[in-house]
């Protein structure tokens, strides 16, 4: 691995959205040829890849053929044919995080398994197949209002997941093979990235609270850092660091958590790859979440996860009513606030909610930094053009 930088070294990275745009520009500093499979040839990552190759990354055949081309696979995304990954393992292709532990954190009913199993607090829960099991479970009292319903595959970015309060949510049940958890009275929502390379190194980056788009079920605001209490914070690194050695796992994983009203830390998900809660890093930390994966996987010392300057990211979101070719409103003035970086990921179409880029302001104030942010959420807009 030493050589790669002045070899014809290839990393594939299967899905090319705004993860693997930044992982791409993030391998080009080192001059690591990436190699980009996605369904979208306008994809974000795209314009700035070695090789783009047009493709559905759930299809066994073309997720394996796309294998065959590089020496080492990664991923941006969770929903990606494993059995083709487990091939090419077995055939000798690198797969970094491994195929086995996709597999495993695809099904969220799985996920919550293995946190039980390795006495990981997590909300109680309970595995159905059908719609009709859960109405069962309901009426016999199994179930207690208030639930949370998840589907055990293919949901992401909040979809594919319904917060049942009362009997009258129960036209929101969906049908399919789900996981229903107790609903956690939230005080606060946080995420840490952590990292485990090769030589099992380990190192996590600091904790960072979450605010959401309650209607889009989004993260609409991060703030960095949070301001939970050193043992919060010590607990959480300590939860993050056993679930990441105990799946023995290579790579970025971002932990979700919750703080409930007692203070109590308790896992939501977690996410084998580079993720939302970590884009201030490529500003705030001395090292990004984008290289401290490339080190991860390529067998590298891990860098420095220390803070350079306080910070909040804002996901720009589609405007709730505009959906087409996409324009920013509001670019210009949102420059001019001091600390602001602007991150523009490249989609053609805006739809309502989509995620469309990031800022990230700085300020050597937190509360400074807030401020700024609510100003930029206010003039930053995505509209379209229809």
């Amino acid at each position: 691995m030493e050589q790669l930088v002045t070899s014809n070294f290839k990393l594939g990275i299967i899905a090319g959205g705004q993860l693997g745009k930044m992982l791409a520009l993030a391998a080009s500093n080192w001059d690591v040829k990436t190699y980009i499979l996605d369904p979208d040839e306008h994809c974000p990552a795209s314009t700035i890849c070695t090789n783009f190759t047009k493709g559905n990354y759930s299809d066994y055949e073309t997720v394996y053929q796309f294998g065959k081309k590089v020496n080492m696979l990664t991923f941006d995304i969770e929903n990606i044919n494993t059995d083709a990954l487990l091939q090419l393992k077995k055939e000798g292709t690198i797969i970094y995080p491994e195929p086995e532990i996709l597999k495993l954190i695809q099904d969220k009913g799985l996920q919550k398994q293995f946190y039980k199993e390795h006495s990981i607090p997590t909300s109680d829960f309970n595995l159905y197949e059908t719609k009709a099991q859960i109405l069962e479970a309901i009426e016999s009292k199994k179930i207690k209002f208030p639930f949370v319903q998840k589907l055990r595959t293919s949901g992401y970015d909040g979809k594919g997941v319904e917060v049942i309060n009362t009997s009258d949510d129960l036209h929101k049940l969906m049908d399919g093979n789900s996981l229903v958890e107790e609903k956690v009275e939230i005080k606060k929502e946080v995420s840490i990235i952590i990292a485990r390379n090769t030589k099992n190194e380990i190192k996590s980056f600091p904790l960072v609270e979450m605010e959401f788009n309650h209607e889009a079920n989004l993260v609409d605001r991060l703030i960095c850092p949070s301001n939970e209490t050193e043992l919060i914070q010590k607990e959480a690194a300590d939860l993050a660091c056993k679930i990441i050695t105990k799946l023995g796992m290579t790579g970025i994983l971002a932990v979700e958590f919750f703080i409930d009203k007692s203070g109590k830390l308790v896992v939501n998900e977690i996410a084998p790859r580079t993720h939302n809660s970590g884009h201030h890093t490529i500003e705030s930390c001395i090292t990004s979440q984008y290289e401290q994966h490339l080190r991860s996987i390529l067998g590298f010392p891990l860098g420095s996860t220390e803070i350079k300057i306080p910070s909040v990211m804002i996901n720009l979101l589609g405007e709730k009513n505009e959906t087409g070719l996409v324009k920013y409103e509001g670019l210009t003035e949102t420059m001019s606030i001091e600390g602001t970086k602007i991150h523009i990921y490249g989609k053609k179409e805006t739809k309502p909610f989509r995620k469309m880029g990031h800022v990230t302001v700085l300020d050597k104030s937190i509360e400074s930094a807030k401020l700024k942010a609510k100003k930029v959420s206010e003039t930053l807009k995505v509209k379209s053009w229809n």
